[in-house]
């Protein structure tokens, strides 16, 4: 149920992104989401990719500091308090999200969100999403989105 998620340290600085994908699409690797968290001189851009394995090492070949990371997608219903009641589900076993974005997938009538966090914590994340009903992609489930 846990997902691998590629992520990428960047220095802030003009082309950096575009170096990055540049790399991607000459591994041929598919970008199903992606997110970037940025300071004055540092980013953080974190992927989805249909093929993660493949992302990381045509990445370090180029010399990128990337690493994966342990995520959960979740679907969530495309209507009002949607969102609500994924976070009520893990707020009532006390379990804190580290950070988390959403995208829409092609194939679904649901807004998909991924969520980070703690290693120690994320077991007891899906055990607690499971019992209130809520659907997790596994990792075969980012290439068809």
């Amino acid at each position: 149920m846990k997902i691998t998620q590629v992520s990428i340290f960047l220095e802030n600085r003009s082309g950096r992104i575009a170096d990055v994908l540049a790399v991607l699409a000459g591994a041929n690797i598919n970008i199903r989401a992606l997110s970037l968290a940025d300071t004055q001189d540092f980013g953080i851009l974190r992927l989805m990719v249909d093929r993660p394995d493949d992302a990381l090492a045509a990445l370090k070949a180029a010399r990128y500091t990337a690493i994966p990371t342990a995520v959960l997608a979740v679907e969530v219903p495309d209507a009002p308090g949607g969102l609500h009641s994924i976070l009520s589900a893990l707020s009532s076993h006390n379990l804190n999200v580290e950070y988390m974005y959403a995208f829409v997938g092609r194939k679904t009538e649901k807004a998909l969100v991924v969520f980070r966090f703690d290693d120690p914590i994320v077991d007891d994340a899906i055990k607690a999403l499971l019992a209130a009903g809520i659907s997790i992609l596994g990792p075969d489930a980012v290439k068809d989105i």
